[in-house]
């Protein structure tokens, strides 16, 4: 399925409200990047800002979103932030891939920016602890933790992971790896790189392994590997997992139709919205026309964060000591999401303050009703 071109996104200067309190957000808009995914963030992002504008927006003044594409590029990330960072935002927010967010974080924190990552969720987004950056997804050790238990108490102890070379799924691997050996668990590696979708399904028939999980990019490799699988026989009842979660976006379900079902996936939301969550939930679907992804309401929550700081502490004509203060709230967090109360705390093996932790859902699509989602595992 193509994905329309997006729209040219406005510079700061493009009808600038220079009262505006003004907040940078990364996103993938454009290819390689996860473009559905940028979209839902975006979309949440937006919500927000338009409901802190009605609701007065931060003490009297406006709040301005100012967009830039990432593209899943690190270099055009850390290059945002630079450029969002010179055009005074009191903040950063946003980003979905784990290594674009990582390159942002190291830059927020050299040039004393605020960050709060709404999506990313490998553990070391910056190499020492900062103050500067704060994240809102779970951290990876533990969503692929919960993830790995589920696959454990589904009675598989030879998985098999199908890799792309990237530090975000070389980690994914170590934390499977890890867990499924304190369970007597085996992982054989797959490398994408060096072996065809067919190639792939004849080291899983001749290797025995129960469950194959997907640790690539969308849509490629993972939906030839997916449609190979399920055309071979051999594999009949080989469980396919996708833990990053590609199987939550519409564009799964268009791509492989009733063979991208029954992938369980992992997605941070809770069993219940609370009730700003549920009205948010129905105008994000206005916005999407459709079901909006948990990267949406992870986009709504980041602006719902900031603004809270912002009043309180960073709504400062002297920007450097406004962005300081910001970064400084993060311990005092105290805020109702659409997930939960979020606040922030020091967790071991983070660098970052981090929220512990947004609810965690093991889930797949019906196969009965590939549009219905069913919630196999909460951790």
């Amino acid at each position: 399925m193509s994905t329309p071109p997006s729209p040219p996104l406005p510079s700061a200067a493009e009808g600038a409200d220079e009262s505006a309190v003004r907040i940078g957000a990364l996103v993938p808009l454009t290819r390689p990047g996860w473009v559905e995914a940028g979209q839902h963030l975006l979309a949440g992002l937006e919500l927000a800002v338009s409901d802190v504008n009605k609701a007065s927006g931060i003490l009297g003044r406006p709040l301005e979103l100012v967009v830039r594409d990432t593209a899943a590029d690190p270099r055009k990330a850390a290059a945002a932030v630079d450029e969002l960072s010179s055009l005074g935002v009191a903040a950063v927010t946003g980003e979905y891939h784990s290594v674009v967010a990582r390159s942002a974080a190291a830059r927020a924190d050299a040039l004393g920016v605020p960050f709060l990552c709404s999506s990313a969720v490998l553990d070391t987004l910056t190499e020492e602890p900062t103050e500067w950056v704060a994240r809102l997804a779970p951290a990876q050790s533990h969503g692929w933790r919960i993830y790995a238990d589920f696959v454990i108490g589904a009675g598989h102890s030879r998985i098999a992971v199908a890799v792309d070379p990237s530090v975000y799924w070389a980690a994914g691997t170590r934390v499977l790896r890890d867990h499924l050996a304190a369970h007597g668990g085996t992982v054989l590696e797959l490398d994408t790189r060096a072996l065809t979708p067919a190639a792939l399904c004849d080291e899983l028939a001749a290797d025995g392994a129960t469950a194959l999980l997907l640790l690539v990019g969308h849509p490629d490799p993972a939906v030839p590997i997916v449609t190979s699988v399920r055309q071979d026989r051999r594999l009949a009842q080989i469980m396919i997992g996708a833990p990053a979660g590609q199987p939550e976006f519409a564009e799964w379900a268009a791509l492989l139709g009733d063979d991208g079902a029954a992938i369980p996936f992992l997605r941070y939301l809770p069993e219940r919205l609370t009730p700003l969550g549920l009205r948010v939930e129905t105008a994000l679907r206005e916005r999407l026309t459709g079901t909006p992804s948990f990267v949406a309401f992870e986009g709504y929550d980041s602006i719902v964060v900031l603004a809270d700081a912002l009043r309180s502490h960073g709504a400062d004509p002297a920007r450097v000591a406004a962005r300081a203060r910001v970064a400084g709230s993060w311990p005092g967090v105290a805020v109702e999401g659409t997930r939960g109360r979020i606040h922030f705390s020091r967790t071991p093996g983070i660098s970052v303050r981090q929220w512990a932790w947004a609810p965690v859902q093991v889930v797949d699509r019906d196969p009965a009703e590939p549009g219905r989602f069913r919630v196999l595992h909460t951790g």
